[in-house]
């Protein structure tokens, strides 16, 4: 691929200070020379992150949408204090 052609999907293997710069310029956010190497180490942080949890298995767990939100105790009882 040549440097005037833009990426065509997410990286596979980690991504270089100049893959980082094309991707973050494709995305409208041009970066000066000297953020190249700490936002591709960034890059490839954040990536093996979302490789971990594409990796886990929720299996029967239910959508978020299947839970209801509501307090397991009555108000009257909490006690908040805001002091510090």
């Amino acid at each position: 691929m040549s440097s005037a052609e833009p990426p065509t999907g997410p990286p596979t293997t980690d991504l270089t200070p100049p893959e980082a710069a094309r991707w973050a310029a494709r995305a409208g956010l041009p970066l000066p020379a000297d953020r190249h190497d700490s936002v591709a180490a960034t890059a490839n942080q954040l990536l093996s992150v979302v490789a971990v949890l594409r990796e886990l298995d929720f299996g029967d767990t239910p959508p978020a949408s299947a839970y209801r939100a509501e307090s397991t105790h009555s108000t009257e009882e909490e006690q908040h204090d805001a002091a510090v």
